[in-house]
């Protein structure tokens, strides 16, 4: 695998109609966009993409593997804000999934904008101007990056054996443990720093998160599941700001979804943490929630958190991961997507330890992809799906801390139970 860097400076297409053009890197497809030389085509070189009306310009060609993308972007001359997105495809074309947030070009200076892909699959990218309109965008300087698998988790330190005089030995300074949430993996290598706004991981006691700034809302919440967090604490209620989000990010109100028609759907769902008062509360923060129509939200999604703490209670642990996926609109004045789909994957485990090593090609996995709609089957067992095939509509790698060869297989099976 190597890095992709197109700047369009093999020019080329002079014309807007729909048509392929050869660059630096391939075969390119350019409808209602050509390749630009003017003073007025804001660009790195001799040369960059002008797209026009809901013009869009894709790779005809795949990379094997894609961690970052970035693209630099700006409006064309003295031409208004414009808004575009970044498509990602993973069968060569024949149908493509959104990645990241929609971008708001409205600066006449390059802009970068950064996505987080991790998928370790063929794919090619397609970049669309969504906002119509006469207002024209340069992009330039396309960079894909390549797919890097994950870093194991490390060993822990081990106790220290006293020496013969009974004096113990120093204790070396001990290696950060992850939290028991991403005991199976980071599913998009989220880190806790500012600088990756669209994938900042969040670890609280009761679940792990990865927010995206941009859309008000977790990519993907993952939580540990046993008995051991199942008490009696009540209900709390208690929707509000998360306070820990970085100073000057916005955070979404308890009010924000009001009048939307959306409920505050819970990723981390409130009963599975209700040993004390203190957990039961942490899953009603805003950034373990994402707007889901009742129907999602109130039945086959419920349905589906049932159906997991009986699990439980039969004598089961389990590590799930759920998210949203895909874009309706935004709600809360711009602040909050609204993911078309809703999505949980699954690992199902007798009770034990060394959770990782008990993981085998005959572990039970269950995967859903759920449509966010009001007309829905309340029953989630028709949602099943493979678990790779919700990594390839998220550009996420699950359970990467277990072994590829078993990952393989149990990725690839459909829940029957």
């Amino acid at each position: 695998m190597t890095p992709l860097n197109e700047g369009f400076e093999a020019g080329g297409k002079t014309a807007y109609a729909a048509a392929n053009v050869t660059l630096g890197t391939g075969s390119w497809y350019m409808d209602d966009a050509l390749t630009g030389n003017l003073s007025t085509d804001r660009k790195t070189g001799s040369y960059s993409a002008r797209i026009r009306n809901t013009g869009l310009v894709h790779m005809n060609f795949n990379k094997t593997g894609a961690g970052a993308v970035t693209i630099q972007h700006a409006v064309f001359s003295s031409d208004g804000s414009s808004t575009w997105q970044l498509w990602s495809s993973t069968n060569s074309g024949s149908s493509w999934t959104q990645v990241g947030s929609t971008i708001t070009t409205s600066s006449t200076s390059l802009q970068t904008a950064t996505f987080t892909v991790n998928n370790a699959n063929a794919i090619r990218f397609e970049i669309r101007k969504v906002s119509g309109g006469a207002n024209r965008i340069n992009i330039d300087n396309i960079q894909i990056g390549d797919f890097s698998t994950p870093t194991p988790t490390p060993t822990p330190t081990p106790t220290p054996t006293p020496t013969p005089t009974g004096t113990p030995t120093p204790t070396p300074s001990p290696t950060p443990v992850p939290s028991e949430h991403l005991t199976m993996g980071n599913p998009s290598n989220a880190v806790m720093s500012v600088g990756q706004p669209d994938n900042y991981l969040m670890e609280k006691p009761q679940y792990s998160l990865s927010y995206n700034r941009d859309n008000g809302e977790s990519n993907w919440v993952s939580w540990h599941l046993d008995s051991t967090w199942l008490g009696s604490a009540a209900r709390q209620n208690d929707f509000r700001a998360d306070t820990t989000l970085p100073v000057g990010w916005y955070q979404v109100q308890a009010t924000d979804y009001s009048g939307s028609g959306f409920d505050r759907g819970h990723m981390c769902p409130s009963a599975d943490r209700t040993i004390t008062v203190t957990a039961n509360s942490a899953t009603f923060l805003m950034t373990n929630m994402i707007p889901q129509l009742p129907a999602n939200n109130q039945g086959v999604w419920a349905n589906l958190e049932s159906y997991c703490r009986s699990l439980v209670t039969s004598g089961d642990e389990l590590y799930i991961i759920s998210g949203g996926q895909g874009l309706q609109y935004y709600i809360a004045n711009g602040h909050v997507a609204v993911p078309a789909n809703t999505w949980k994957v699954i690992i199902v485990l007798a009770n034990g330890s060394n959770d990782v090593s008990r993981v085998t090609t005959t572990t039970r996995t269950i995967a859903v992809v759920i449509p966010n709609s009001g007309t829905i089957n309340s029953d989630w067992r028709t949602y099943r799906v493979s678990v790779d095939q919700v990594e390839a509509i998220t550009g996420f790698d699950f359970f990467s801390n277990v072994p590829v060869s078993i990952q393989n297989v149990i990725e690839a099976r459909v829940d029957n139970q």
